[in-house]
């Protein structure tokens, strides 16, 4: 019996019975698209947590201040003090004490409603200053950007998200349209750019003046020369880690501190942010596929238990073939290749049912699903390997029959 003849007759014995097949690629398939699907969810959560990153730009460094405890001995979260200031930025941005670090910007942020007309919009207002858009890497696609004019004459303008001026202006040109904000008129001088990021909600809908505006003008308070956040752009990707160690001794000597435990500030790096998050994604991964993989055992565990009830259905065929001449190797062959076909039709079933999982999660989620052609080709080739590998011991049973002993089964 040649190749030829073992594919036709192991084809004709899956097709005799089409349901018990049926059922048999189906745990297989069940298996396959859980695993094409856990990959593809893992891709697409590592897509979104670089790009998320990537959204606050290169090469940054974002200190934070530290906690506050109240009077009771309630400890605030990380980021509830007051501790940086305007002062604590122009130190950073002094070249002669850190040579690696490129730029500084501030921000300051409170939620507020904007007023254009009868419309109104709640969105983040942000005071920041001209080196903003150096630092987070933004453009704007109408108008200009803050400058260092407008802090330094407390000028009542502002740049506006996408998504904010798409919610005021609907589809009025913005720049130089007026809108209200706590009582105070501020020109609209430019839009930025879209982010498309997994956080382009916060990316897109802000509205940023200038810091002096803001503390003048819009809030006031006690504490006008405190900011939310520090952004620290350093001088290129290798120069990271000498920018980290410049600012951090930069600010706890403007903050009088002397030991490094006692900061009441935290600068967090953008490969420290982006190690916990794919860390985070990479146990998911795990935890998901270790369940893929018990389907596929499952899987596996079907193939073997219909081969084996194949067999034993076929015993006086196999005793007949051996009586004329079937080799041991040509009847383990026969039904090895029976199994690689349950196992190839369960895979590219599976396969077909994860690409289309794929196409229909992003609509009814806010999951991203990133197929692999290496992770599909892969579980091809996983599921014929658990075809081959259950079907081995069905498949050597058959053939170490006797022929005399199948031939008078009954």
């Amino acid at each position: 019996m040649n190749w030829r003849d073992t594919f036709r007759t192991a084809g004709d014995a899956v097709r005799t019975h089409r349901l018990r097949s049926a059922l048999t690629m189906l745990g297989i398939m069940i298996g396959i698209s859980a695993v094409v699907l856990t990959v593809g969810l893992g891709q697409g959560a590592r897509s979104k947590v670089q790009e998320s990153i990537n959204a606050l730009g290169t090469n940054l460094l974002v200190v934070s201040p530290g906690s506050t405890t109240s009077s009771t001995g309630v400890r605030g979260g990380f980021g509830s003090a007051s501790t940086l200031t305007l002062e604590d930025a122009a130190a950073l941005s002094n070249r002669d004490a850190a040579p690696d670090i490129q730029a500084v910007a501030t921000e300051t942020t409170s939620n507020v409603q904007v007023d254009y007309g009868t419309t109104n919009w709640t969105t983040t207002l942000t005071a920041t200053s001209a080196t903003w858009q150096e630092v987070r890497s933004r453009e704007v696609t109408a108008g200009r950007f803050l400058t260092a004019a407008d802090d330094a004459g407390i000028a009542p303008v502002v740049v506006i998200g996408p998504a904010t001026a798409t919610e005021l202006f609907a589809t009025l040109d913005p720049i130089g349209q007026t809108v209200t904000v706590n009582n105070v008129s501020l020109k609209v001088i430019g839009v930025l750019d879209e982010l498309s990021s997994s956080d382009s909600t916060r990316n897109n809908d802000v509205a940023l003046v200038p810091q002096s505006t803001y503390s003048q003008l819009l809030v006031g308070g006690a504490s006008r020369d405190s900011v939310s956040s520090i952004y620290i752009k350093a001088t290129g990707s290798g120069t990271l880690s000498a920018a980290y160690q410049e600012a951090d001794a930069l600010l706890l000597n403007t903050h009088g501190i002397t030991t490094a435990t006692s900061a009441d500030f935290s600068i967090a790096t953008q490969a420290s942010l982006l190690s916990t998050a794919n860390s985070v994604n990479d146990t998911l991964t795990v935890m998901l596929a270790g369940i893929a993989v018990i389907s596929l055992l499952v899987g596996g565990i079907g193939v073997m238990n219909i081969m084996l009830v194949s067999v034993t259905e076929r015993i006086r065929e196999i005793g007949l073939r051996k009586a004329l001449g079937g080799r041991p190797r040509l009847i383990r062959r026969q039904f090895l290749v029976e199994a690689s076909i349950l196992g190839l039709a369960g895979g590219v079933l599976g396969v077909a049912v994860g690409f289309a999982g794929a196409a229909i999660l992003p609509h009814i989620s806010d999951s991203r699903v990133i197929l692999s052609t290496s992770a599909s080709i892969g579980a091809i080739a996983m599921a014929m390997a658990i075809g081959i590998v259950f079907g081995v011991y069905p498949a050597s049973r058959a053939a170490r029959l006797a022929p005399i002993d199948a031939l008078r089964s009954e």
